[in-house]
């Protein structure tokens, strides 16, 4: 018989694997460790858990979960609250008041009819910016709240009276506050204007009269009554000086008041 050929595993070959494995294991543990951290505290918990099972040791996996925020129903109505104050006027209930202000008809400047409009340099009737100084002012739809009660220019034989100033104070020159908001919800017509959201007569219904109050509040200040006078006097002081009160200043006085 043929003598079999034995064939030996050198020992230190076997020392190799169990190196390799051993520093397979390793870096094996260090990217699973890697891993982990940049994971969400659930899944970093669920992973902890099953390694440590994986050890012999039993845990519970809710002690690694992250508490609940617990509900508070006081502080929850009060962020509410805080949020619905921050809330800016909605233009389109905003524009149901400036449509029953608004005028289609403006007077501005007596003098603008003395202009030739030949676009002289040293032309004493022209604005600052280089505009000419006009006497009035029309438009195809509602534009300016005029901030006179009555303006006449007597050498151009015009003469205007306010929409507000007969309509409003009907019944002598004060109003109350109740009195103001009836007026300007249920008598005064509206009309649909330029400036604002476009808004047709049929759905310029007032439902809710807080603007109409707030609008009172700013014309009046801290008086109960509000007069003809003073209403004319802060009109031209929210148009800064100027003869009407347009849509944007409008609007940005009652969303800052």
């Amino acid at each position: 018989h043929a003598a079999r050929k034995r064939t030996t595993v050198p020992v230190i070959s076997c020392f190799e694997r169990v190196n390799v494995q051993a520093r397979r294991t390793h870096r094996y543990g260090r990217r699973l460790l890697a891993t982990t951290i940049s994971m969400s505290t659930r899944r970093i918990s669920t992973v902890a858990a099953v390694f440590l099972f994986a050890s012999g040791v039993h845990v519970n996996v809710d002690a690694f979960a992250p508490s609940r925020p617990t509900f508070n129903p006081s502080t929850t109505s009060i962020a509410s609250t805080v949020a619905e104050e921050e809330i800016s006027v909605d233009p389109k209930e905003a524009v149901k008041l400036f449509g029953r202000l608004a005028e289609k008809y403006i007077m501005l400047d007596d003098s603008g009819g003395m202009c030739c409009y030949s676009a002289c340099s040293d032309c004493e009737f022209r604005l600052p910016g280089g505009g000419y100084r006009m006497a009035d002012q029309s438009s195809s739809r509602a534009k300016w709240i005029p901030v006179y009660e009555q303006l006449k220019f007597e050498s151009q034989g015009k003469e205007h009276t306010s929409k507000w100033s007969t309509d409003i104070f009907t019944d002598g020159p004060a109003i109350s506050k109740e009195e103001f908001v009836a007026k300007v919800t249920n008598e005064l017509a509206y009309q649909p204007c330029l400036g604002g959201p476009y808004l047709a007569a049929s759905g310029a219904a007032i439902e809710d009269n807080y603007l109409a109050e707030k609008l009172f509040a700013i014309l009046a200040g801290e008086k109960e009554k509000l007069t003809r006078n003073r209403m004319s006097a802060r009109l031209k002081e929210i148009a800064g000086g100027e003869q009407a009160l347009t849509w944007p200043a409008f609007l940005a006085v009652l969303s800052e008041a």
